[in-house]
């Protein structure tokens, strides 16, 4: 069963260049790892217009999951569901289990520092859920994830701090993707050449591809000529580990043979997480 996934990322700080979308690079590479396929990337500013365009357009594309993440905090520049809310036009309300949540976290906060700490209207504001929309719990912070159905397509909000973001996916995404997933696998390996351009390496990999066609390989420059270094990914997914398995390592050992006979040098590279 095949499990498309479009990831929206909200913030100008994205836009800008400030930080690094690092949220859905990480996503991405968990969603692969799942055996999942990861359509589309959009970053966003925090505008109202744009978050609920983005949300309309991905919809029309019918993903199977659609996650969001940034923009679900308690200032003003924080505009996911309310721009949600506007995408699929429904009102935004207090959500008592959300209200719940982000007020056990104030008392817990209250209790660590001793502290009054009151339940403001910017507070308030994390709880407020556009209307169909269900609270995720968030272990690693205040403002809870949301998660909301629309046709074919579940929803998912997450905050935009990476270890509360993390925290939701491993505890609420994970196990939605893998029923969305079933018995696909996914199995991966890099190689990595060096005596070799690019533009030579491209024929061996369409000869490899056509003698492989369940396989994707896709080439990535790490240095420039007249020394190149050129990481090669191969990947596939299939409805046996086993058939994965062989079918990337059999394409892998076809190129690397190819590479050899053109005088260059390749050997298996190990990925640091």
């Amino acid at each position: 069963m095949a499990c498309t996934v479009e990831i929206i990322s909200v913030g100008n700080e994205l836009l800008i260049g400030k930080i690094a979308n690092t949220n859905a690079q990480w996503i991405a590479r968990r969603i692969a790892s799942l055996s999942g396929n990861v359509r589309r990337i959009v970053d966003i500013g925090d505008s109202l217009q744009e978050i609920s365009a983005a949300v309309r357009e991905a919809l029309a594309r019918k993903p199977t999951i659609l996650l969001i993440t940034g923009g679900l905090g308690p200032t003003f520049d924080d505009m996911t569901l309310e721009g949600l809310a506007e995408a699929l036009n429904v009102p935004l309300k207090l959500e008592p289990e959300a209200e719940r949540m982000v007020r056990a976290r104030y008392e817990r906060y209250e209790a660590e520092t001793g502290r009054k700490i009151e339940l403001t209207p910017e507070r308030l504001k994390m709880a407020k859920l556009p209307e169909g929309g269900h609270p995720v719990k968030n272990p690693a912070g205040t403002a809870p994830g949301v998660v909301l159905e629309r046709e074919s397509t579940t929803i998912v909000a997450l905050p935009g701090v990476p270890r509360e973001m993390q925290a939701i996916f491993e505890e609420f995404v994970v196990p939605m993707v893998k029923k969305a997933v079933g018995d696909l696998h996914f199995y991966a390996k890099s190689l990595e050449a060096t005596g070799v351009i690019e533009s030579e390496l491209a024929p061996l990999i369409e000869k490899t591809m056509r003698e492989h066609p369940r396989v994707y390989i896709k080439s990535h420059p790490k240095a420039p000529e007249p020394r190149p270094l050129i990481e090669l990914h191969i990947s596939t997914t299939s409805e046996s580990m086993e058939t994965a398995v062989d079918d990337v390592e059999e394409a892998a050992r076809m190129l690397i043979q190819l590479v050899l006979e053109h005088e260059g040098n390749i050997q298996e590279l190990v990925e640091q997480e």
